[in-house]
């Protein structure tokens, strides 16, 4: 019994190897007899690949932990895709810093306030001993001036560090600054909405989906499809540093999707917060009731949902060297699946980000190996979707009610006719009683 449940609890990454596996036993070989599947160059370029699915990934599965869903997040990281290869390319006062800036602007004066307020918070929190920051009341020059003269500070830090670069070209710390700053105020917004005007996450971010893409294409111009990124000509040549391998070894995008996914583990399992969100997830009304600002969490969740969509879309920029406002359709899509793939439950409140990455390499492991076999894209995604199917039937232990309804729908025939044969015919009990019939 006690490996049974060894198994169930480990099983995502059972599947994880049996993927490896087949990708292995199945690989076609060079004509030196190198296995092209365990490649280095191969599996690195799986890496890079999943890289931006996961990013947003991410962030997707701490929205969905709290019973919500994101379908913004592709049309939020094309806007961001646009916002950065427009400061990279083209000099001057253009749409993209007139929709950078004061969202950077605004991201780095709440940043400001909410750390110098945390930071005060858990001060007084050790003087007094309370258990629980919630406990803790900060005067008005602790708890609203400081933090304000904090966020002011900061946000004035950053605009001297961007606002001369508005003349010339942004560099790569200019537009890792902006391009998360703009899905930051997206994912905020869609936050905002949700929780101020209790409306359902599915309605909320479909019709952010919408306007996104047209603040996207508005962004880029009527007459730009797409905006190329040229490094050392049209662009710095520094922008490469996020395309290469470190130390030779593993890409910058992995670099970045790793850590992401590492840094958020760590905050969902070890500090309040993520106690607040599964918490949401399993019973939003219990957790109000305990005390718990459910909205100020799930606005939070939204946020970094848009700023990790936000570091995607420069990370797109830098490997495929262009923007474009319909850079992520589908990305959404293909997020969600490697989040339920990962064991984390639509409904929220069960499910990790271990599950994730293992769903994310695990999709991403599926579809190289059938690029590798050279099958036909379309049936790639037939053959993705029954993959997903069959993955969330197990996830959620429905599979084996499945086959147990499908084994009785096949005996109630046979167990039809049998007992048609055994039950005795008015005629028989007839004859039986007397040969009367009353």
């Amino acid at each position: 019994m006690t490996f049974l449940r060894l198994l169930s609890q480990t099983k995502l990454y059972w599947g994880l190897i049996a993927i490896f596996l087949i990708g292995v036993l199945s690989s076609p070989v060079t004509s030196s007899g190198r296995n092209i599947f365990l490649s280095s160059g191969n599996l690195l370029d799986v890496l890079r690949q999943v890289s931006t699915t996961g990013l947003v990934a991410t962030g997707m599965t701490a929205v969905i932990l709290t019973g919500g869903i994101d379908l913004s997040v592709g049309s939020m990281m094309a806007i961001c895709s646009v916002v950065c290869a427009m400061l990279l390319t083209v000099p001057g006062e253009t749409p993209a810093v007139f929709l950078g800036i004061p969202a950077v602007g605004l991201a780095s004066l709440l940043v400001g306030a909410v750390v110098v307020r945390f930071v005060f918070l858990n001060i007084e929190k050790a003087r007094g001993g309370e258990a629980n920051v919630r406990d803790v009341h900060l005067d008005r020059m602790r708890g609203t001036l400081l933090p304000a003269v904090g966020g002011i500070l900061l946000c004035a830090l950053v605009l001297s560090f961007l606002l001369p670069q508005v003349q010339t070209k942004f560099g790569v710390l200019g537009v890792l600054l902006v391009a998360p700053a703009v899905g930051l105020l997206f994912g905020t917004i869609n936050g905002a909405i949700i929780v101020v005007g209790r409306l359902q996450p599915f309605i909320v971010t479909l019709a952010m989906m919408v306007t996104a893409l047209g603040i996207a294409r508005l962004t880029a111009g009527q007459n730009n499809a797409v905006l190329p990124v040229y490094t050392g000509t049209n662009a710095t040549a520094d922008f490469d540093v996020l395309r290469q391998l470190v130390f030779g070894i593993v890409p910058m995008p992995g670099i970045f999707f790793i850590v992401a996914i590492i840094l958020y583990s760590v905050v969902l399992r070890f500090t309040p917060f993520g106690r607040y969100v599964y918490a949401i997830g399993g019973n939003e009304e219990a957790a109000r009731l305990s005390g718990i600002n459910a909205g100020r969490v799930k606005i939070i969740t939204y946020a970094i949902s848009g700023l990790l969509a936000g570091i995607a879309a420069v990370l797109y920029v830098a490997q495929y060297r262009q923007g474009k406002p319909d850079a992520g359709a589908g990305l959404e899509l293909d997020a969600i699946a490697a989040v339920v793939i990962g064991g984390t439950s639509l409904m929220g409140g069960r499910g990790s980000l271990a599950g994730t990455f293992c769903g994310v390499l695990i999709f991403g492991l599926l579809s190289n190996i059938l690029q590798l076999h050279n099958i036909n894209s379309n049936l790639q995604l037939v053959l993705k979707g029954v993959i997903i199917i069959g993955t969330v039937l197990v996830q959620e232990r429905n599979a084996h009610d499945v086959l147990a309804h499908l084994r009785l729908t096949s005996r109630r025939p046979a167990q039809s006719e049998t007992a048609a044969e055994e039950r005795p015919s008015r005629e028989t009990l007839s004859l039986t009683m007397g040969g009367k019939e009353e």
